[in-house]
């Protein structure tokens, strides 16, 4: 008989990584009204007046602001939804979308 005594490793489980991260981007232009920037963002991005009057804003005083944090495939869809409902009423509305760091 042996005197070996064997001892198992606890397995250590992989943890997944967290996607990473892309924010959707309002560009301010000159020429799309500012009542229909608030309904694209109150219909593509799900906000309440009052959020879409802020984010509308703050791109017109700053030239851009983040609308939203999503996953990249999520982003450029919602990016590229919002833009083509600008392109569809002759406005050059534009959503862009970055990584976030």
């Amino acid at each position: 008989m042996t005197d070996t005594v064997t001892v198992r490793k606890p397995q250590t489980k992989a943890k997944p990584e967290r996607p990473r991260l892309w924010k959707v981007i309002l560009l301010n232009d000159d020429f799309t009204p500012r009542d229909f920037v608030v309904a694209v963002l109150k219909a593509v991005f799900r906000m309440t007046e009052e959020e879409a009057l802020g984010v509308m804003l703050t791109a017109h005083r700053k030239g851009a602001c983040v609308v939203a944090v999503f996953t990249k495939e999520v982003a450029d869809e919602k990016a590229r939804i919002a833009t083509e409902a600008g392109a569809r009423a002759g406005y050059p509305l534009t959503f862009t979308t970055e990584r976030e760091d």
